[in-house]
């Protein structure tokens, strides 16, 4: 599941465009400020959508400097209200990759990052993920940490090939039971937080969160 980071200050359209990527089958983390977003770069995007004027003294013009200094190659969609030349020939300047005014409608949001996730990640191998310093090659069913391969029991990996595929994304305890055991699975959904537990003791750089009452999450 490819993550997309949607920075928007109008509180309203960011989550109309949020219920809509995710319809299309993305892992969306928003963000009302600038400042905000910044401060989320490192962590695992396929994708960012700025919008050009945000609330704070953070533009999107600042972001994607940011975004640049860290990472050169992921995708960037500028949006504004404004439509015009400088602010487009700015954006490709600074490395963006397409450039939507408002007002859009949803479908040609969805249709433009579509097109973009397929042109850039069409001959990246999709079995390969990274994160932190771990790679995890889902074929293989392997991990490794600096050359060195970490075991993990079948369990352990199906719960952390879900974690990985849907960073952010908040699971209860009977939604990990029905796709790590199956739904046939009987049992106390207490096995959840003792698989967990085992999960962070072979792989302590992954962050995993306890959702109190609830379930778990990974950022």
């Amino acid at each position: 599941m490819y993550t997309i980071c949607y920075v928007e200050d109008e509180k309203d359209l960011a989550s109309l465009e949020k219920v809509y990527l995710e319809k299309a089958g993305y892992n969306v983390v928003s963000f009302s400020k600038g400042s905000d977003a910044i401060n989320y770069i490192g962590n695992k995007v396929d994708l960012w959508i700025l919008d050009i004027m945000l609330g704070d003294d953070v533009n999107g013009y600042d972001v994607i400097s940011a975004i640049r200094k860290v990472d050169e190659n992921v995708p960037v969609i500028f949006t504004s209200a404004r439509d015009e030349a400088l602010d487009k020939i700015l954006g490709l300047e600074l490395g963006s990759d397409d450039y939507i005014t408002k007002p859009f409608s949803s479908k040609e949001l969805v249709l433009r990052v579509n097109k973009i996730i397929k042109r850039v990640y069409k001959d990246s191998n999709t079995t390969q993920i990274n994160y932190d310093d771990y790679k995890i090659d889902k074929e293989k069913r392997t991990v490794m940490l600096n050359d060195k391969n970490i075991e993990l029991t079948t369990l352990e990996f199906n719960l952390l090939i879900l974690f990985l595929e849907n960073i952010g994304k908040g699971f209860s305890r009977e939604e990990i039971l029905n796709s790590v055991w199956g739904e046939d699975y009987f049992g106390s959904d207490r096995v959840v937080d003792d698989l967990v537990r085992r999960l962070r003791k072979k792989m302590p750089k992954l962050k995993i969160s306890s959702i109190y009452g609830f379930g778990y999450r990974m950022s």
